[in-house]
C-alpha cells in the first residue's frame, strides 16, 4: 500500500490494529489458560471479550468505508505474543509466571494504546469525529485494562511473585 495521502496512513493503521486484535483474540484465552491466579485469569477472559468488541468496532469503521480490514500482518503484536509464549512455556514458578503475563499483558496493552490513540488522532484530522469517538472508546478500554492489570500486579501477582521460592 502506498502512503501518499494521510487517509492511506489512517487505513494501514486500521489494518494494522485490526490484525492486532485479531491476534490477540487468539492469544488471551491460552494466557489464561497459563495464570495460577485465579483473579488474572479472569481479567485475560474479560479482556477477550473486551477485545472481540473493539474488533467489531473496527469492522464497522472498514464497512464505513467500505474497504476490507484484512492486508496487513501486524507484526509488534505478533512479537509481543510471541514473547508472552515464550514466558509461558519457561520453567518457572506459579507466582512468577504470572508476574510474568502480566508484563507482557501490559506490553501489549501499551501498544495497542499508541496504536488505537495515532488512529484516533489521524481520525480527527480527517475530520470523522463518530470514528474518532469509536476509537477512543477503545482507547479507553484499553487503558482500563492496563490499570487492571496493575492493581493486580501491586495488590497479589507481585507480592506472591518476590516471596516465590524463599525469595526476599
Amino acid at each position: 500500500m502506498r502512503l501518499a495521502l494521510l487517509h492511506d496512513l489512517y487505513v494501514d493503521e486500521l489494518r494494522d490494529l485490526y490484525n492486532a486484535e485479531k491476534q490477540l483474540v487468539n492469544a488471551l484465552p491460552k494466557m489464561a489458560r497459563a495464570a495460577s491466579s485465579a483473579g488474572l485469569a479472569q481479567e485475560f477472559e474479560d479482556h477477550l471479550e473486551e477485545t472481540e468488541r473493539q474488533a467489531e468496532r473496527l469492522e464497522h469503521i472498514f464497512a464505513d468505508l467500505g474497504i476490507s480490514p484484512d492486508g496487513k500482518k501486524c507484526k509488534a503484536m505478533e512479537g509481543l505474543i510471541e514473547e508472552v509464549q515464550d514466558k509461558i512455556e519457561e520453567d518457572a514458578d506459579p507466582n512468577v509466571r504470572d508476574a510474568a503475563l502480566i508484563a507482557g499483558a501490559q506490553r501489549i496493552e501499551h501498544y495497542e494504546m499508541a496504536a488505537y490513540g495515532c488512529a484516533r488522532t489521524f481520525a480527527r484530522s480527517l475530520g470523522y469525529e463518530e470514528v474518532a469517538d469509536l476509537l477512543q472508546e477503545s482507547l479507553n478500554e484499553e487503558s482500563s485494562t492496563d490499570q487492571n492489570l496493575t492493581d493486580l500486579a501491586e495488590s497479589t501477582i507481585n507480592v506472591e511473585a518476590a516471596t516465590a521460592g524463599g525469595g526476599v
